[in-house]
């Protein structure tokens, strides 16, 4: 058998032990019922396997055991293993989205089903088999390297699919406080597109909504001088608001976008002026423009169409995550090479999509990625990942650590 013979066989087998023991930790996952944002005890299944492996793990709750909602209590997890630098991070969450009429699925969302080379359950992209790939990967390249360079780490929360208020960015908040430094982290949400490996996210765009309150006063539609239309208030200010031009982006984020996701007005009478109108608008931006400038600017908007009406105009804002971006360097090549080597796959580097957790680590200096599977089915009915991809990004992130802690 020639050296490249052999080097196939070793690599099919490698590729087979992972496969299976992902595929198997997932469905161990997928089987819980973790509704955002209850865990139901997947993190005691990842903690368990991590401890055997040397990782030193460490519960976190936050918000109130008595509450339900967004200020319900949260499980989260903080694992490592190792004490010095480079700290390698993989972050991720437990929680998952409801699943809808469970009628409407071909199989049960939260019985795990193997069908036509896909793995089929709630939870199966976003991102409980990302989460078991981590596991694996980590327990494979510390039993291959137990004396390794620098740490390995952990963070899983079950908050990320909620309000996002009580899981990874107080984790993040604990742990600056104590002055515990990420270095590299992978979030390993769903990032592929076509085939395994072929996007990874080195960025994000941030996330500002907003809900406008028009108010005027209500009246009969046939005596319109004695009352105000919020609605006609609003029309002009609404229009021009999307059809600014907020910035051009740049060679990593597109331009800056707003869109209007949702207008309420009216009494349900047609010969009432409603009193009130509420529209509620997003901003996806890119690292040209500012928060307080996509403000400024909305507000010149308004203030010029509202200065001489009746109506008055009030908006709240809230800052969902900040832009952020990993330039090429040491993280992003060490993916790209373990991408290379599993897949041969070319990756392409990408900001696009909603918002991750990964935004509450990059402030604290840490690189951040998101490489995982594909998103095709992310949070819909049906949601299924391609067997044959477990073990590939399981290899692929082991690869990412020998990358890192090892050359």
């Amino acid at each position: 058998m020639s050296d490249s013979d052999k080097n196939l066989t070793s690599q099919s087998h490698q590729q087979a032990t992972h496969q299976q023991a992902t595929l198997d930790l997932s469905i161990a996952l997928l089987e819980r019922p973790s509704v955002t944002p209850d865990d139901d005890g997947c993190q005691d299944i990842l903690s368990e396997r991590l401890t055997q492996a040397g990782f030193e793990c460490e519960f976190m709750y936050y918000g109130d055991r008595q509450a339900k909602g967004e200020h319900a209590e949260v499980k989260n997890l903080w694992a490592r293993r190792g004490t010095t630098n480079p700290v390698i991070c993989f972050a991720g969450h437990t929680d998952v989205v409801p699943t809808g009429d469970e009628k409407n699925w071909t199989y049960p969302p939260f019985t795990p089903t193997i069908a036509d080379g896909y793995l089929w359950a709630r939870g199966a992209a976003d991102m409980k088999t990302g989460i078991a790939a981590f596991t694996v990967a980590a327990e494979r390249f510390v039993a291959n390297h137990p004396e390794h360079n620098g740490s390995i780490a952990f963070l899983i929360t079950s908050d990320e699919e909620g309000p996002s208020i009580n899981g990874t960015v107080k984790v993040v908040e604990t742990l600056e406080a104590r002055n515990e430094k990420i270095t590299y982290c992978l979030v390993g949400e769903p990032s592929s597109t076509d085939t395994l490996g072929d996007i990874i996210k080195n960025g994000r765009r941030g996330s500002l909504g907003a809900v406008l309150t028009v108010t005027g006063k209500q009246g009969h539609v046939a005596y319109p001088h004695l009352a105000s239309n919020p609605i006609h208030a609003a029309m002009s200010a609404l229009a021009e608001l999307t059809n600014a031009t907020w910035d051009n982006g740049n060679d990593y984020f597109p331009a800056t976008s707003l869109q209007i996701s949702n207008i309420n007005s009216g009494t349900g009478a047609t010969n009432v002026i409603p009193e009130t109108l509420e529209a509620v608008f997003n901003f996806r931006f890119s690292t040209e423009t500012t928060e307080d400038e996509l403000k400024a600017k909305t507000h010149a908007i308004f203030d010029r169409y509202f200065a001489d009406s009746k109506a008055a105009y009030d908006i709240h804002w809230k800052l969902s995550g900040q832009p952020f971006l990993t330039p090429e360097g040491k993280l992003v090549s060490a993916c790209q090479q373990a991408i290379k080597s599993v897949t041969g796959t070319d990756t392409t580097l990408s900001t696009s999509g909603g918002t991750s957790d990964g935004r509450f680590i990059a402030p604290t200096g840490a690189q951040v990625v998101e490489l995982g599977v594909r998103n095709a089915t992310i949070h819909q009915v049906d949601e299924k990942v391609e067997v044959d991809d477990l073990g590939k990004l399981a290899q692929i992130y082991e690869g990412i650590l020998e990358n890192l802690l090892l050359n």
